[in-house]
């Protein structure tokens, strides 16, 4: 003992004579998670102004975006960390505007163009929702950019993490566009920046190098903050190995629009890409992105609501075949403001293109998964972030693809989604829809009718016994539990006394008592019935097939409950509303319920008959 003590004391004669220092803390893992072994107080934070390529406020400069970064003091000697990034248009703050005004009649091809007007003043809850759940804020903060609630625990593990204004907000320039090329390109360029092919200058507008990091990158975020992410990968920009994107958006137009109607998020009608923009302006001088926003009013299209080169720069799945990024999303099955539609099709993409790609469902509304399950939540995080940006080979991507909760709130995992086994049952529907019909496998002839009045909400309406406004049509009371998991349709033969009508079709899960809850919905617009791109005049009196697509769902309907489908016109959280009083007739014989059913069409038959 005493030797050892001698040999102890020996070298700590030594070192200091040969200016010799211990080396930093390296990384450590262990079950395949990095461990918090570094000192999440000991860290350096720097602002800086990255170069991004475009001039998106046509001032004639390249736009800056303003960026923050926190890192381990040892990243001065020779720690080299990964980075887990958040951009946000949210770290500025931002305006309230009035919204567009969705109490209109429809577009009618040929007849004089209505006004499009953004003068409904916002009446929404001072704080938007949306923003606080985006950010993810631990509270006050004396930073700029609010200290998010995770950050010890990364720095712990080693990582650093990198903060950023999306372009057009905080102290960023350029303008915000909703989507656009631009932020794509202004988000993007952090990352090359981390990667030294691009320049920066500090506060003091001396050039910054990331020497500090590996280079590799990981994008995270909710909603807004969770689209960039999506934006960024489908880049295939070098260095971002990971991305978690959060109740996010791959297709702006799905946000939108759907089936050609003008289609609100849910909760925030008369929001449009306009309004966004104009929300999250933020910079001092955002009078210099008036021009901008102006064109987003004009080429959004808020009349037709038809596909086009604007929502297809907008269109994330366009460049999927380039997403080398491993994918963790997660979605909550009743969020209606950034829809489910949203992740379904971006998991599938990434995984038609073999990127690694898990997916967790839960069922919670707009928000971050740590707020319903925390530990597992982070956990799971870790591993992503510690297989991707350490390079530590923890097996992550041969777990199952899928976390799913259950209506009960317990978890499951899958090997995919939809669920392996799911496959397509088309119901049709029986005569008696002004209350109630039946809904089965065998078809029925008949043509029923329905008045739009979109003074009445779809939660008002599935629960009146009888109805001129809505059709609805149910299975018998299941003998025993369905699943249904993944992409819905109702395909609807129709024909209108008007020459422009809203369609809305909604699944219904109705309880033995007769209350009722909406398991998903969709709408489309009649016009739009051969291509979303192309608008098609309506002839009052004339039959048209319109598929209308419900958002993706994965639900277990109990024993005792019915499957209900119910079809109306307008739907006043969602669809614009114009004056009521379009007539709409279903043909039943051409009409049908496509639903994917675990088990298929036997499992149909053993809850409900054939």
């Amino acid at each position: 003992m005493r030797r050892a003590r001698t040999v102890l004391l020996a070298a700590m004669v030594v070192l200091p004579l040969t200016g010799a220092t211990a080396p930093p803390q390296q990384p450590v893992f262990a079950h395949g998670e990095a461990q918090p072994v570094f000192d999440p107080a000991d860290v350096v934070r720097e602002k800086v102004f990255v170069r991004a390529p475009i001039d998106s406020d046509r001032d004639g400069k390249d736009d800056e975006v303003r960026t923050e970064v926190l890192r381990l003091r040892a990243t001065n000697q020779s720690l080299k960390s990964p980075v887990i990034f958040r951009i946000s248009p949210y770290f500025g703050g931002g305006q309230r505007p009035p919204k567009h005004n969705v109490d209109v009649d429809l577009y009618v091809p040929g007849w004089p163009r209505r006004p499009d007007r953004r003068d409904v003043p916002d009446a929404g809850p001072e704080k938007d929702p949306r923003v606080s759940a985006a950010l993810g804020s631990s509270g006050p903060s004396p930073r700029d950019i609010p200290e998010h609630a995770d950050e010890k625990y990364y720095l712990a593990r080693g990582y650093a993490l990198v903060y950023a204004d999306s372009l057009g907000t905080g102290e960023s320039t350029g303008c915000p566009t909703s989507g656009g090329r631009n932020e794509t390109i202004g988000a993007r360029s952090v990352v090359d920046w981390l990667n030294g092919r691009t320049t920066a200058r500090d506060i003091n507008n001396k050039p910054s190098v990331a020497s500090w990091t590996t280079g590799k990158t990981a994008m995270t975020g909710l909603s807004y903050n969770g689209t960039l992410p999506n934006a960024v990968a489908s880049t295939g920009v070098k260095g971002l190995e990971a991305i978690v994107p959060m109740a996010a958006i791959s297709r702006w137009y799905d946000y939108y629009r759907a089936g050609g109607a003008v289609v609100a998020p849910g909760a925030y009608q008369g929001e449009d890409a306009d309004w966004l923009a104009t929300r999250v302006n933020s910079r001092a001088d955002r009078e210099i992105c008036k021009p901008v926003i102006n064109e987003l009013t004009e080429k959004q299209d808020r009349l037709t609501g038809d596909y086009s080169p604007f929502w297809d720069e907008r269109n994330y799945l366009n460049d999927a075949n380039k997403v080398r990024a491993a994918t963790l999303i997660a979605h909550g099955l009743n969020d209606w403001n950034v829809k489910t539609k949203q992740a379904a099709q971006w998991y599938s993409a990434l995984k038609a293109n073999k990127v690694p790609v898990k997916i967790w469902w839960h069922r919670h509304e707009h928000g971050d998964p740590v707020n319903v399950r925390k530990e597992e939540w982070q956990k799971a995080l870790n591993r992503w972030f510690t297989r991707y940006l350490f390079g530590h080979q923890n097996n992550v991507e041969a777990e199952p693809r899928v976390t799913i909760q259950r209506e009960d709130n317990s978890w499951a995992t899958e090997a995919d989604w939809p669920v392996p086994g799911s496959s397509d049952v088309s119901l049709h529907p029986q005569p008696g829809g002004a209350a109630t019909g039946g809904l089965g496998l065998k078809p029925a002839r008949g043509v029923e009718k329905l008045v739009d009045d979109a003074s009445k909400k779809v939660e008002q309406l599935i629960t009146l016994p009888n109805s001129d406004t809505r059709l609805a049509y149910a299975t018998p009371a299941a003998k025993r539990a369905l699943r249904v998991s993944g992409a819905i349709k109702a395909e609807l033969e129709l024909s209108f006394d008007r020459p422009a009508a809203n369609v809305t079709a909604v699944l219904v899960d109705r309880a033995p008592d007769g209350t009722a809850k909406v398991i998903t919905r969709g709408w489309a617009d009649p016009q739009n019935r051969g291509r979303l791109d192309r608008t098609e005049p309506v002839k009052p009196g004339e039959q048209y097939s319109l598929t209308v697509e419900l958002q993706p769902m994965d639900h277990v309907l109990p024993a005792g409950n019915k499957l209900e489908l119910v079809v109306l016109s307008s739907d006043r959280d969602y669809t614009l509303r114009p004056r009521p009083g379009a007539g709409i007739a279903v043909a039943l014989d051409h009409t049908r319920l496509v639903v994917p059913v675990l088990g298929g069409k036997a499992a149909f038959v053993a809850a409900f008959g054939p």
